[in-house]
């Protein structure tokens, strides 16, 4: 059949049409050769816009449309739809883009429209040998698999799991709740943290379609979306979970401290031991590491004490293999480590102390029960809070953690609440109250006579005063108009950033999902996609895809849930028909192309001797097309005539423009 080609160039608003002349481009569209109508609009993404090609298919006779306007990310699937809506195969359609690619990256408006023509003849001379592609159905699996048990991970589990559904929750820790269990309070309201977050973990372990599987991690991840194959180790935590009751005679009576992870190295815990007290599942777990039995063979005193006998030193790791259809990643994040800050004198100086650190000092279950107090137990006069500590900083990390301005000024609240007569100075870069009741918070910190420095302390020091045994810190800073001054006072808060968690790469390698430059879970689509990755069945949710409080975490993690439940209720779900195939004949079995796949989509048949392409697992990255020294591989959709040809009017175009 002859093509037939509809090209329309889109105005974006002014995105494209304020540095392209788009209408030149459409003009010069319509004389390309096999192109039976160019046509520009305002808004070709819009329902006008898209009724406007489907008028064109079924007058003119289309069998091939090319649509210039922005990122195929976002819209290539809303004309791939428009063409399947109106008979014709989604896979005879080409976009070009000229906003990212052209009118965004230069202020050159006769450059960039020889651009634009370059990229729209490129388009249509490749549409030319687009060839129909079956799109292929694969079936839900209804088990979901959710990594990480914070807040984002236990609201997606209930949230699947309320709906009728099978949900295993994998944490690597010894207990759910993650960072916000170690919290005090929560901005704005000032709502007990435990109050919020226990109930949930509760419903957790007690909920008949979740399968909690503390102390445990993925080890292995194969299959495709809506048919994954998942490995769990679950870690010898030498306590029989069914026997034990719970009684903590086993804490009381172990004799071997370590520092706390809970408590963040401020209080102790036993070798063996519940990391805090609202812990679910709420029983011990025996830490190999620092237990009197694992390194010298002698003590074994919680077995002596145990009544239930539920001490099993001998039980070794336990891996599990689940079935589920999609994966839920709420990895959440690491703090930064202020010591790089070296000015700032943490872990040098005394009584400088990171944000969760005083996290734990100002809650009452935690090592001083509330107490805010100095090394040498009495109590401060005076608070420091420094902000951005390793956050808008081009040494650290450049983006902001969103979370630091309030948790800050929330401290300055708790101080006041703690401590009527004590000072708390606030040292920010810029004050960003940007939620739902934020700024009121904001304001109200002002009059509880807070005092706002707006500077970033160039250091830390320690003076010769005394106050009791200890020395006076002072924080050195400089004003807008540039005059140095210095602030004693009894403690220093940093504040520090969000950070992805340290083995982020290795999990994004595991799950086969891409991280940004700042290193947090990339998404699929900022804006529109914000929840899924380039990784169809994969989601991420709350700090692992990048700062953010509490709601937002929430929000998104209820969002995931909802991803998922639409693709469970629907049974099957479509996936992409541009794959890689192998032509048998020509393939000298190598097997270089399996060891390079991605994705894992490609095994060798030992009898015939040559290798094979899962099509299902298949992401049509096409790095086997690349690497085949055989050229036996070939990508669908992007095959050498397509390719070349896209070259062609890309070089030819681009010559008549200039």
């Amino acid at each position: 059949m002859e093509p037939r080609i509809g090209v329309y160039v889109c105005h974006c608003g002014s995105n494209i049409a304020g540095t392209v002349d788009v209408e030149e481009v459409s003009r010069f569209a319509g004389e390309l050769e096999s192109v039976k109508v160019a046509r520009d609009y305002k808004f070709m993404c819009s329902e006008p816009g898209q009724n406007m090609i489907k008028d064109d298919i079924r007058e003119l006779g289309l069998n091939r449309v090319v649509v210039a306007s922005c990122s195929p990310t976002l819209h290539e699937p809303t004309f791939r739809r428009v063409c399947q809506e109106s008979g014709i195969n989604p896979y005879l359609f080409q976009m070009a883009n000229i906003r990212e690619q052209c009118s965004w990256v230069t202020e050159d408006h006769d450059g960039a429209t020889v651009k634009a023509k370059a990229l729209v003849g490129a388009a249509v001379n490749r549409v030319y040998y687009h060839e129909p592609l079956d799109v292929r159905q694969v079936s839900i699996n209804p088990n979901t698999l959710v990594v990480g048990g914070g807040i984002a991970g236990i609201q997606a589990a209930l949230k699947i799991a309320d709906a009728g559904h099978k949900v295993y929750l994998v944490e690597r820790t010894p207990s759910i709740g993650g960072h916000m269990a170690q919290l005090d309070k929560t901005f704005p309201t000032l709502d007990c943290s435990a109050c919020i977050l226990t109930p949930k973990m509760t419903l957790v372990s007690r909920h008949p379609n979740i399968e909690l599987l503390t102390y445990s991690e993925v080890e292995d991840v194969s299959g495709y979306i809506g048919s994954f194959k998942v490995k769990i180790r679950k870690k010898a935590r030498y306590v029989d979970m069914d026997k034990c009751t719970g009684c903590g005679l086993c804490q009381e009576k172990c004799p071997w401290k370590a520092p706390s992870e809970f408590e963040v190295g401020l209080g102790k815990r036993k070798a063996i031991y519940i990391p805090f007290a609202q812990a679910v599942p709420n029983k011990p777990v025996i830490d190999a590491e620092h237990c009197a039995y694992f390194l010298k063979g002698t003590c074994r005193a919680c077995e002596k004490f145990c009544e239930a006998k539920a001490i099993d030193f001998d039980q070794k790791d336990e891996v599990v293999e689940v079935d589920v259809g999609n994966v839920i990643l709420a990895t959440g994040y690491d703090l930064f480590k202020p010591s790089g800050i070296y000015e700032y004198g943490y872990g040098k100086l005394d009584n400088v102390i990171t944000s969760l650190e005083f996290e734990r000092l100002v809650n009452s279950a935690g090592p001083t029960q509330g107490e805010i107090l100095l090394k040498n137990g009495s109590h401060p006069k005076s608070i420091a809070i420094i902000h951005c500590a390793g956050s808008r900083d081009k040494d650290y990390h450049e983006y902001c953690s969103r979370v630091c301005c309030m948790y800050s000024m929330k401290f300055s609240h708790l101080i006041r609440e703690h401590m009527a007569q004590t000072k708390s100075y606030e040292f920010y870069v810029d004050i960003r109250s940007f939620g739902k009741g934020y700024e009121e918070f904001y304001n109200r910190v002002v009059d509880e006579q807070t005092v706002f420095i707006k500077a970033r302390p160039s250091k830390v020091t320690q003076d010769a005063g005394k106050l009791g045994d200890e020395s006076k810190l002072v924080v050195h800073y400089a004003s807008s108009d540039g005059t140095e001054h210095q602030q004693p006072v009894d403690m220093v808060v940093i504040s520090t950033a969000l950070e992805p968690q340290k083995d982020a790469d290795a999990v994004g390698r595991l799950f086969g999902v891409s991280r940004s430059a700042d290193g947090f879970f990339r998404e699929r689509h900022p804006k529109m996609d914000p929840m899924a990755t380039m990784n169809e069945g994969i989601f991420i949710v709350g700090c692992c895809q990048g700062p953010k409080d509490i709601p937002d975490t929430i929000a998104q993690a209820s969002g995931a849930a909802g991803r998922v439940l639409a693709m469970i209720s629907k049974g099957e779900v479509e996936i992409e028909a541009t794959t890689s195939v192998i032509d048998e004949a020509r393939c000298a079995g190598c097997r270089v192309c399996e060891g390079l796949c991605p994705f894992r989509a490609i095994s060798f048949d030992a009898e015939k001797k040559v290798s094979r392409i899962n099509e299902a697992l298949c992401k049509g990255c096409r790095v086997c097309v690349a690497a085949c020294p055989s050229a036996a591989i070939s990508g669908k959709h992007f095959t050498t005539k397509q390719i070349m040809a896209e070259i062609k009017g890309m070089l030819i175009e681009s010559k008549r423009g200039s």
